[in-house]
């Protein structure tokens, strides 16, 4: 913990009271040192999940901004380079830069973001449950790539952060069957309260191979990528949210191909996947706040840290509340 002067918002920024930052395992990575180089810059203050309140404008910025509930989208796209010129904000080919990995993140009570990735909230909004629109806004990612129909039949693999807020977005497209599958069997039947017909463990799941329409994966597990494609339907959807490390298993290319199956993979979350989760914060039809099973001030970051990853299925989201 250290002590800095407030920082004053440049040209086109704002600065922003932080009321909540979520933890996440890429968080711990950070601290630990394991993050791939390339998408880390040391000395940097993590944080990116968060939600603020807007307290100053620089520069050509609207002063209309001060006093709103805000978040902000992580990834600094440059907005000129074709990737980002087609929506792909994501994927942008200017370098890698985001909020708490190579730039100051929300792990502190003030942080300055470029306007232009500012997604405004209601006024009454809830900004404990607005920190995780970051994750929120990965899953509208994944429903985007996933084109999910009335009355399909939809499985999501991990129930996690990533898959219980998954399972919120989905139940809002009518599924005829909504399924979760996780081996903890508290965080599956959790998801029977955030819209899920039906909780399945690995074993159960595998009895209803080539069932599923639509297969969310969101647990990064070395074997998810692989069984959720076997979940699918001939002529069947996946997306893979999950951060998978080397020597995960690979998808057979053989039953890729006589099955026809198409798959995706997400990256982040571009502008217009922001847009989902925030107009679904917005409607109601998103409410994280039932994830969140901890909060801590900063001086306990040690303690909040420390149950990121810690295997306990009672843990939910950890914030952390300058």
């Amino acid at each position: 913990m250290v002590r800095r002067e407030v920082p004053a918002p440049g040209s086109g920024e704002v600065l922003v009271r932080v009321a909540a930052a979520g933890i996440c395992l890429s968080d711990r990575e950070v601290l630990d040192g394991h993050r791939a180089a390339e998408y880390v810059r040391y000395p940097v203050t993590p944080g990116h999940e968060w939600a603020g309140t807007v307290l100053a404008v620089g520069g050509g910025v609207d002063p209309a901004l001060v006093g709103r509930r805000t978040v902000a989208e992580g990834f600094r796209a440059c907005g000129a380079c074709e990737r980002c010129r087609c929506g792909e904000t994501n994927l942008c080919l200017g370098g890698y830069a985001e909020t708490g990995f190579t730039e100051p993140g929300a792990f502190a009570d003030h942080l300055v973001v470029p306007a232009r990735l500012l997604h405004p909230l209601p006024d009454d909004a809830d900004l404990r449950a607005a920190a995780l629109l970051e994750p929120a806004a990965v899953v509208a990612a994944a429903v985007r790539a996933g084109r999910p129909r009335p009355a399909e039949r939809i499985v999501v693999v991990g129930a996690g952060t990533l898959g219980l807020l998954a399972v919120q977005l989905l139940a809002a497209t009518s599924p005829a069957e909504l399924a979760v599958v996780d081996p903890r069997v508290a965080r599956a039947d959790a998801a029977l309260r955030f819209g899920a017909t039906r909780s399945l463990g690995p074993d159960g799941a595998d009895a209803l191979r080539g069932r599923y329409d639509l297969v969310v994966e969101t647990a990064g597990a070395p074997s998810t990528a692989a069984s959720s494609c076997l979940l699918a339907r001939r002529g069947g959807r996946v997306v893979l949210t999950g951060m998978f490390t080397a020597g995960a298993t690979g998808i057979d290319p053989v039953h890729l191909s006589v099955s026809q199956l198409e798959v995706r993979s997400v990256f982040g979350a571009s502008s217009a996947a922001w847009s989902d989760a925030v107009r679904a914060f917005a409607l109601g039809l998103l409410d994280p706040a039932p994830l969140v099973t901890h909060e801590f001030p900063l001086e306990r970051f040690g303690e909040a840290v420390a149950l990121v990853g810690g295997g306990d299925p009672a843990t939910g989201k950890v914030l952390l509340r300058p």
